[in-house]
């Protein structure tokens, strides 16, 4: 289960800690890997080196938790990554994700073939420099392939040490508890922030059951984090960004709750991680649900 202890001294530290799976510890706050690519999350970002300069500053700021997926370049992401990182620290979570596949910048496409999963698994471990993924995840469910067979594989290659955590991304509360008679469900990624909470149900379930929930789009990029939007006099009022109060709520909202803001500024990665230091109160709560 989650616990809000601290796990070290560190920015990040201080937004406490999760037992993905129940036997992985990661520091909650994260880092999303999605916007070190280039427009459309296609190719090459126009700045390689600031790309490596972030990861290893969030490493360094306590980050211990980076999610990304062989859809973000393609494996553009996932090359910065081990350019900036490898050899890899021992506590390093590494998540990945294969099911999208793209044929453009801004295009992505369902394939769930169990042959399909298994090749990008073997990819992203090449691209990544790793022996072994730590945690997995199926980007989409494929309407076309039957949850079993598409999981089945997750755990096929689970069985055979080549990942260790399974995960799924955008899913309703019935497809993660199908999903869950097949193998054992570490984590999942759903849309989900202060202005949209459609995953409410999902985000609950996965409380009841310890289930790592880790939302993407966390800021509603250009809402939330404008400085004259909803947020701003409570923003004032703690000495913080817009962004800061978006992300102070979702770790204050639940004890799984992984956030995984992503830049490409290390600028505002540090400005995103001071987020772990905001303590938020039941009435700034019921102010932000107000907001909401």
């Amino acid at each position: 289960m989650g616990s809000a202890t601290v796990m070290n001294n560190t920015i990040a530290g201080r937004s406490g800690t999760f037992d993905l799976g129940g036997s992985r510890t990661v520091t909650r706050l994260g880092f999303g890997s999605m916007q070190l690519t280039g427009p459309g999350v296609w190719g090459e970002p126009s700045d390689p080196d600031e790309a490596v300069r972030v990861l290893r500053r969030a490493v360094e700021l306590g980050v211990d938790f980076i999610d990304t997926a062989d859809s973000y370049g393609p494996f553009v992401a996932e090359n910065l990554i081990k350019r900036a990182l490898h050899p890899y620290r021992e506590n390093l979570t590494i998540a990945t994700k294969a099911g999208l596949t793209r044929t453009g910048p801004g295009q992505w496409h369902p394939v769930g073939r169990p042959e399909y999963l298994r090749q990008q698994c073997e990819l992203s471990l090449r691209h990544l420099g790793s022996e072994r993924i730590e945690l997995f995840q199926l980007h989409r469910i494929d309407p076309l392939v039957a949850l079993e067979d598409q999981v089945g594989e997750l755990k096929s290659l689970q069985e055979e040490g080549k990942i260790g955590l399974i995960g799924l991304s955008e899913i309703s509360v019935a497809e993660l508890t199908a999903a869950s008679g097949i193998a054992r469900i570490a984590s999942v990624q759903n849309l989900y922030n202060l202005a949209n909470r459609q995953a409410e149900d999902l985000l609950d379930h996965c409380e009841e059951r310890g289930i790592g929930f880790i939302p993407w789009f966390p800021l509603a990029t250009g809402d939330l984090a404008r400085q004259d939007g909803p947020l701003r006099d409570l923003a004032k009022d703690k000495g913080a960004s817009a962004s800061q109060i978006a992300l102070a709520w979702l770790l204050r909202r639940s004890p799984v709750m992984l956030p995984i803001p992503g830049t490409s500024s290390v600028t505002h990665l540090e400005e995103n991680l001071e987020a772990a230091a905001i303590e938020l109160d039941d009435t700034d709560l019921k102010s932000l649900d107000a907001l909401a």
